[in-house]
């Protein structure tokens, strides 16, 4: 074939529109990605200044130095890049475990409390003999936490500041009691001496330890992994629906009914393959069957949530702009994931309507033990999208089938009125009846037809089509 230059004929016509095409595309595109993008990075910007966000419980039950050493630690770390404490008596939370309840409820990030008689025990220790011997430096602070809600944070924002906290404090203990302890230290006893050298550390209370490297996956990719498995299978259904006249041919209700069972097919099988790879690399991850099946159902009910939603957004929005639907809808819902709203500016939170976020908050249930129960949240969010994206499904089936029917009948028109022009007003009368119970064979062809003139040629991208489109209209 001979190479066509820019003044060839063949161009005629077609110059303008294809160059306002190639540049009105790639402008659409790039903002879009710009936009979505500038959306995504800005819910992090300057995250590490609200992290005085993130809310600890604290308590003294040792009400002596190391309880005070702890209070003053914080008054020296506190500012907007650092957990807020707040401190609670040991009368409202007179043991441990209701500590441990707390952070679990999720009214507190994590706690932090000094162990009781913890002092007393340091300075029996200076004394040197059996204390000395038997003294543990981490028996004097412990933090609690729990590991399996949002693990990133728990790593980058609590554990990390829990640990420049217990610093602090140990440093502020040499100042408040170092002479003191000095004074009263029996220096024969290598014992006494090393309570002295470190007389404050930290032991922990993990509520639902999450040691896997894949951890750092499941409220990311793993969640936007499945709306973008909807969307492709959809794209998928929608071609093989085409190409054997489901449209046109058949009643809405028997449509509806063939789409219907096959999105609940589909997301069951996707949901158990999605649920059986996090299973399969959790490496020693400590987790149920029980809880693989209530991991199971509910990426189950995620998905399903996003096929009708995206089954709703492919019968109304054009061909050519869907990817201007479909990637804000993904990155939405991502990005609001990603971190808790804690650390991200207000307007975020807008986030809580979003599928994303509801499913990410009872997945975190289900993994950490009934932890952070948001289920009365977080359920009625996700069946709203459901419903609402049920209803516009069934609205654009019946929308879709109603037109494919009328091209049908279009079809069986054409095709009728050459045949009416050399026979009977008898026969002019029964045919159409014929044509309607046989739809003309070749109606794919001009249905395809049909079909490229509304998106352009169909080597372009989706969003040049319309364009294109739109020029030679």
């Amino acid at each position: 074939m001979a190479r066509l230059r820019w003044n060839d004929p063949f161009w005629n016509g077609k110059r303008k529109p294809f160059i306002i095409g190639v540049i009105s595309s790639s402008f659409l595109v790039i903002m879009l990605f710009f936009i979505v993008t500038s959306y995504l990075y800005g819910s992090i910007w300057r995250d590490t200044y609200r992290t005085s966000h993130l809310n600890i419980l604290a308590v003294d039950y040792d009400g002596g130095v190391i309880g005070q050493s702890l209070s003053a630690g914080y008054s020296a770390l506190k500012g907007e890049r650092f957990p807020t404490l707040h401190f609670r008596s040991a009368e409202e939370f007179g043991t441990v475990e209701d500590i441990r309840n707390a952070v679990c409820r999720g009214d507190y990030w994590a706690a932090i409390f000094a162990q009781d008689g913890a002092s007393d025990r340091l300075s029996a220790a200076l004394g040197g003999g059996n204390a000395a011997a038997e003294y543990n430096s981490s028996n004097t602070l412990t933090y609690v936490y729990n590991e399996a809600h949002y693990p990133t944070v728990q790593l980058g924002y609590i554990l990390s500041n829990m640990q420049t906290l217990i610093g602090a404090a140990q440093t502020i203990y040499g100042s408040l009691n170092g002479t003191g302890a000095a004074q009263s230290l029996n220096t024969n006893d290598q014992n006494a001496v090393l309570a002295l050298l470190n007389p404050i550390s930290a032991s922990s209370i993990n509520i639902k330890p999450t040691p896997q490297g894949t951890k750092v996956l499941y409220n990311t990719v793993t969640l936007i992994l499945p709306i973008i498995q909807q969307f492709f299978f959809l794209m998928a259904l929608n071609g093989i629906s085409n190409s054997f006249n489901i449209y046109g041919y058949l009643s809405s209700i028997q449509v509806g009914l063939i789409r219907m069972v096959v999105a609940i097919t589909y997301t069951f099988l996707a949901s158990l393959s999605l649920v059986g790879y996090i299973w399969a690399f959790k490496e020693n991850w400590d987790v149920s069957g029980g809880q693989f099946m209530l991991t199971w159902m509910a990426m189950w009910l995620y998905m399903h949530v996003n096929f009708v939603v995206l089954d709703a957004a492919t019968a109304f929005v054009p061909l050519a702009y869907l990817t201007f639907f479909v990637l804000p809808w993904a990155i939405a819902n991502i990005t609001s994931t990603l971190f808790p709203f804690e650390l991200n500016p207000g307007f975020y939170k807008l986030g809580y309507a979003l599928p994303g976020y509801q499913i990410v908050s009872i997945l975190f249930q289900i993994w950490s033990g009934g932890c952070n129960n948001q289920l009365s949240r977080s359920l009625p969010v996700l069946f709203a999208w459901e419903i609402v994206g049920l209803f516009a499904a069934v609205w654009g089936v019946a929308r879709r089938n109603r037109a494919a029917r009328a091209e049908v009948l279009k079809g069986a028109e054409e095709q009728q009125q050459p045949r009416s022009s050399s026979t009977g007003s008898n026969e002019i009368q029964e045919k159409p009846k014929d044509i309607q119970d046989k739809p003309d064979p070749n109606f794919d062809d001009r249905r395809h037809d049909v079909e490229r003139r509304h998106t352009g040629p169909p080597g372009l991208p989706m969003p040049l089509q319309g364009i294109y489109t739109q020029v030679q209209d």
